[in-house]
């Protein structure tokens, strides 16, 4: 089915050459989510691993067999995901090129069988309903423009009583999407959510919001290591990527730090369950 414009908006944020050297290189290579971070200039890596650890210690089912991972860009979830828990992995991710490595990454690490990469998008998962006991999400659904989609997705391949775990980069509640356009402007986004928007979207379709834990002050602390590492780094991505990108991209990561310390962005985890 062919894509819809927010989705080839989206594909074409990560598919570049520039996209590719960016993500891959700055980000920590394995993930490109954010990150909880021990101290200020801890390595975006070793914060991002720590994030998939504080939010897999939230499941309370005894035993997770099968994962469903929505926007799983180089799939460094979905290994971790597989190796805690021993559970098969659907991830599903939009981008041909992350999913080229992330298949590379898969095979490298013999993870090729229980890991299967699809070509598709959150709003349509390619799986059967009610197949899923966990599905998981990173810093992904800012780019829907109907966000309720992807949550009835979500809800649609789970078990009655299967657990979702997603984090996104939000609005704080209240805030005008006026102070947000250079934000926005930064992956061609036309609004974010906030947690409340969120909140409601899923009793909507059928979730039980066991909690979100508020998270915010590590969105501006890790746009601002994202925005260091590019600054250091700048000489050898240019390798690789433009410097119209580079410039661009360092731009737009300045109005996310910028706007976090000022209160207009949140971010944090959702832990939803199933209900029936």
């Amino acid at each position: 089915m062919p894509y819809k414009e927010s989705e080839r908006v989206a594909q074409a944020a990560y598919d570049s050459q520039d996209a590719g050297a960016f993500y891959s290189q700055i980000w920590g290579g394995d993930d490109i989510h954010l990150g909880m971070y021990a101290s200020p200039d801890e390595p975006i890596a070793e914060a991002s691993h720590r994030t998939m650890q504080h939010m897999i210690d939230k499941i309370t089912q005894g035993s997770v067999d099968y994962v469903v991972d929505l926007g799983s860009g180089y799939c460094g979830a979905a290994r971790f995901l597989h190796r805690e828990l021993d559970a098969d992995v659907l991830a599903v991710n939009l981008s041909g090129e992350q999913n080229v490595r992330a298949r590379q990454l898969n095979q490298r690490d013999g993870l090729d069988e229980p890991i299967t990469v699809v070509d598709a998008s959150y709003n349509e998962v390619p799986a059967e309903d009610a197949v899923a006991d966990l599905v998981w999400s990173q810093d992904a659904f800012l780019h829907a423009i109907d966000r309720k989609q992807p949550l009835a997705e979500a809800a649609r391949v789970l078990k009655p009583g299967g657990e979702f775990l997603f984090t996104d980069p939000m609005a704080a509640d209240g805030v005008n999407p006026a102070e947000l356009s250079g934000v926005l402007a930064r992956l061609n986004l036309s609004s974010l959510a906030s947690p409340g928007d969120y909140k409601q979207l899923a009793a909507e379709v059928g979730f039980e919001v066991v909690e979100f834990e508020d998270l915010n002050e590590y969105l501006p602390l890790h746009y601002g290591r994202v925005l260091e590492e590019t600054q250091a780094n700048a000489e050898e991505l240019l390798k690789t990527a433009s410097q119209q990108y580079l410039d661009g991209m360092m731009k737009g990561l300045q109005h996310w730090v910028d706007a976090g310390n000022r209160g207009l962005l949140s971010w944090g985890i959702f832990h939803l369950r199933k209900q029936g």
